[in-house]
């Protein structure tokens, strides 16, 4: 890190390392994606536009109301927390006295959210709404494909839930058609639904760790991370002026999210929040010693930083959690971190009412098991959940602490 940064690696050289090893890995996928996505951009388009069609012409139709029937996910208890007494009302659904509105935030992407097979729908987004607000009042989106962002604020507006949402749009190094299209796809989310329940758009997601990883370096704010600060800032004014030709009723913050230490100063100067991803796992400390890792991390790397900044972005952890198992035993450890669903339990236990208490911001990585995660990459990546993918709770105990409103 360049010495006028502003940025302190507190004992995180290694965790640097892990962190670019393990999303490195992701640079070819995410080459291989771009051209997909620009040969299918058409049949996509009218996919979305089906799809929206479909949903504003009949908010109430018979696939919707039969949607909301069935439950949703079961604790280990065999607690339900779907639609019970067979109603169709989205809004009426048994809470399971096993989860606790604790967090102060998740991460969540739909199920089947991924370009370009997205299968993802109402149905299934309206369960994963129910459950999230057993659990927390805000959610973060991290793209806008598959035409999520309506998804979530209609099932938001079906279940009648205290929810808001920071919106997505994620970016990719020299695709501009990737980015034209998500931008269009909030921007008619928020005509049709309006801003009462999004708290912001976040524009990138470990834009600057890929880019200048995928250039073999490491600092942010060289010339090389410079050079990708650059493209993100063109489309993070975009952006602001997308939403400023919109004359909504309220400044819309705009922001960005990467990994922790990856961070470029002159990114941080044109947003109004950062989200950074932190994970004790990768700088291989003990589920125990994990919490005390991430507050100090993302104090240091993070929140003093933005602070000396002109703008003062507001800093949020937009990621942080512990895996319960490895699809294979080279990768079950990092060091003195072991994943297991008992390391997930010390992680709860020393870090979600800690954190309300000291009022810093964050959303919990994550929602579910994502099974597509362990199929491309194996390892730990698939297995970060507080649920199961098919929505039973792991065998934790959830904690019990208002999350305050820092």
């Amino acid at each position: 890190m360049a010495a006028n940064s502003g940025y302190i690696f507190k004992g995180s050289d290694e965790y640097t390392s892990q962190e670019g090893k393990r999303r490195r890995q992701h640079s070819l996928f995410v080459k291989v994606l771009a051209v997909i996505i620009i040969l299918l951009i058409l049949l996509v388009v009218g996919v979305v536009v089906g799809v929206v069609v479909s949903k504003n012409k009949s908010q109430n139709s018979a696939t919707l109301s039969s949607s909301t029937s069935s439950s949703g996910g079961k604790s280990t208890t065999g607690q339900t927390t779907g639609i019970t007494n067979g109603s169709n009302d989205p809004s009426v659904f048994e809470k399971d006295p096993n989860l606790h509105k604790s967090f102060y935030g998740m991460a969540y992407t739909p199920e089947g959210s991924m370009m370009p097979n997205c299968s993802n729908s109402l149905e299934n987004v309206i369960k994963d709404i129910q459950l999230l607000s057993q659990l927390t009042t805000r959610v973060r989106l991290y793209g806008a494909d598959c035409n999520q962002t309506a998804l979530v604020l209609e099932a938001i507006k079906q279940t009648k839930v205290e929810m808001e949402v920071f919106v997505g749009i994620y970016v990719l190094p020299n695709n501009n058609e990737s980015y034209i299209r998500q931008r269009d796809i909030v921007k008619d989310a928020i005509q049709t639904y309006g801003v009462d329940h999004i708290a912001g758009v976040t524009v990138g997601n470990e834009f600057m760790l890929n880019y200048i990883s995928e250039k073999q370096e490491s600092d942010p704010n060289s010339a090389i991370g410079n050079e990708g600060a650059a493209m993100l800032i063109a489309y993070i004014e975009d952006t602001r002026n997308m939403l400023a030709g919109l004359s909504l009723p309220k400044t819309m913050p705009v922001g960005n999210s990467d990994a922790g230490s990856y961070f470029n100063t002159k990114v941080l100067s044109s947003v109004d929040y950062g989200l950074s991803n932190v994970h004790a796992w990768f700088a291989q400390v003990t589920a125990g010693e994990a919490a005390a890792w991430v507050a100090s991390f993302f104090e240091d790397t993070n929140v003093k930083p933005a602070s000396q900044l002109p703008n003062q972005p507001k800093m949020y952890i937009a990621e942080t959690g512990w895996p319960t198992k490895s699809s294979d035993a080279a990768h079950e450890s990092n060091g003195a971190g072991i994943a297991s669903v008992t390391g997930l339990q010390t992680f709860l236990d020393t870090f979600v009412c800690q954190a309300n208490n000291n009022n810093i911001p964050y959303f919990f990585f994550e929602l579910f098991d994502e099974k597509w995660k362990d199929i491309q990459y194996g390892g730990v990546e698939g297995w970060w959940g507080l649920f199961n993918a098919d929505r039973s709770l792991k065998d934790v105990k959830i904690p019990e602490c208002p999350s305050l409103d820092p």
